[in-house]
């Protein structure tokens, strides 16, 4: 993994496991509160329903990042290795174009929503829909950053392991063929 890639998993993994450990500790306390005396915190509800998004995106772009998402590239492998390599550097870089439009529309929506508050901690709509932009974002980085990988060496993102063989090439080992398409 280059720095782009740890910064973004770092990033992601702090996001996922800090909006995790805090709905965790808030259901779990309400729950609590509940059975002991009855009552319950009116925000706990809030919390999960805000952060939730966070931890979904979070998630998405690590599963990205490790090349975990479906893919079917049976019929590009077919095709002969330098038709292979321009397909993945197209594909990479439509993917990336989307993402960066979806990225660059949720922003425009930040200010509609902004207006909308939660009732009871009164956080805006915005906050929620932050997690979307930053994730298409992240997600337009990471597609590039394969675009480039598939130009300059040939190779795609298939696997995290592929990855870090083509680091290391060894004297016996195959070269490495380039991801057909982008899978994200």
């Amino acid at each position: 993994m280059n720095l782009i890639e740890r910064l973004v998993t770092g990033l992601c993994r702090a996001v996922l496991w800090a909006s995790t450990l805090v709905i965790f500790v808030i259901l779990v306390c309400n729950t609590a509160l509940r059975y002991a005396s009855g009552a319950s915190l009116q925000w706990a509800n809030e919390v999960p329903e805000l952060l939730f998004p966070w931890l979904v995106m979070s998630g998405v772009v690590l599963a990205a990042a490790h090349g975990a998402h479906i893919t079917t590239s049976f019929l590009v492998e077919a095709l002969p290795a330098r038709v292979q390599r321009a397909t993945a550097v197209l594909g990479w870089l439509a993917v990336a174009a989307l993402y960066a439009m979806l990225a660059w529309s949720t922003l425009n929506m930040l200010e509609i929503v902004h207006d909308e508050r939660s009732q009871i901690l009164g956080i805006p709509g915005s906050l929620t829909y932050g997690c979307v932009m930053a994730g298409m974002a992240l997600l337009a980085l990471l597609a590039l950053q394969s675009a480039w990988r598939a130009c300059v060496a040939g190779g795609g993102r298939a696997s995290a392991g592929a990855a870090d063989a083509a680091d290391a090439p060894s004297a016996d080992a195959e070269p490495a063929r380039p991801v057909a398409a982008a899978h994200w």
